[in-house]
């Protein structure tokens, strides 16, 4: 249980339309994410499925039934939000159980699911503090607590991850992943970072400016991008974007990602180092060329290379894209 289906759904604040005709089908079980820039409309496509913003026209449908007029509360779904949204008042317990205890559900089963869901968690220790007595990783694994003692048919996160530091994002964002394996739930979830789409979706959903640019798993979006947009949004460092006609290649633009580009003597690309980042297990070296721009080139391992110093490079032209003059991909 838990399939969702989005049919030509809009958003309109006043005459401003912000969600522009969505077609979306997510499977149950399936992990989907929104991604895309600040404004882009995902969270308000997010907002929309949960019923915390009504639908300007379209259809919202869990499990084949159409949800648009139920209250959020009727939609058999849960909400992780950015915020944790925890009560100051309530101990670990009683935030984990609130919802159960409104629907009056008896003690025995609320028992039973806060300790199904803290065992999940390993929130034992802490059932008896307050949120003010746990550190902001702790919070969001009692707010996802929260969410599945209520055993929805869809669990939607909006940036869960983003108040936290490094570190707690990389184990927190682990911790999601295992739990949606154990769960086997429906889930949707929400960010602007695509590392964090790419480690924990199977559907990755690009969203510009409140339209789906491309639908599809981590790697079919990385090796198979439908424009420029997704091509440098996919993919960290991004994407280096060269003239196509100064390389005597097809199309307007030329994509290739910067560990598609290999140090050669008299190679078509040619410049000088602007800046290295060493970062360990791999060097990121900045060249400033002509008429290209800044190109990134990726190398793995540990390597030195003066400031200032001329490079020329290839392409692997297997790995690289294709783009016409609106930003389109060339097949």
């Amino acid at each position: 249980m838990g399939a969702l289906s989005l049919s030509q759904v809009t958003k309109s604040f006043g005459k401003t339309e912000v969600i522009k005709g969505v077609d979306l089908e997510v499977a149950e079980g399936e992990f989907c994410v929104f991604v895309g820039p600040s404004g882009c409309g995902k969270s308000t496509l997010l907002r929309m499925i949960a019923g915390l913003e009504d639908v300007t026209d379209g259809d919202v449908s869990l499990d084949g039934v159409r949800i648009n007029d139920l209250a959020p509360a009727k939609r058999e779904i849960a909400m992780v939000f950015q915020t944790y949204a925890l009560y100051p008042h309530l101990t670990v317990r009683d935030n984990m159980g609130l919802a159960l205890k409104q629907a009056g559900e008896p003690r025995a089963a609320i028992d039973t699911a806060i300790k199904r869901a803290s065992a999940m968690l390993e929130l034992d220790p802490y059932l008896d503090r307050r949120p003010a007595e746990l550190s902001g990783g702790q919070r969001q694994r009692v707010a996802i607590g929260r969410a599945i003692v209520r055993r929805p048919k869809l669990f939607l996160f909006d940036e869960p991850l983003s108040n936290l530091d490094a570190a707690l994002r990389v184990a927190t964002r682990i911790e999601i992943a295992r739990l949606h394996r154990e769960l086997g739930a429906t889930m949707v979830y929400v960010t602007h970072d695509q590392i964090e789409a790419m480690t924990l979706a199977d559907k990755i959903v690009v969203l510009r400016a409140g339209k789906v640019e491309q639908v599809g798993s981590p790697m079919e979006l990385y090796n198979n991008p439908a424009n420029t947009f997704v091509a440098g949004f996919i993919g960290s460092p991004q994407m280096n974007f060269l003239k196509a006609g100064a390389l005597g290649q097809r199309g307007e633009t030329l994509g290739i990602r910067p560990e598609h580009l290999r140090i050669t003597p008299g190679g078509a690309i040619s410049g000088s180092v602007s800046h290295v980042e060493k970062l360990g297990g791999e060097t990121l070296v900045y060249i400033k060329t002509d008429p290209h721009g800044l190109v990134t080139l990726r190398l793995f391992g540990e390597h030195d290379f003066a400031y200032d110093a001329g490079l020329s490079l290839d392409i692997d032209a297997p790995r690289a894209f294709h783009f016409d003059k609106d930003g389109q991909r060339l097949r």
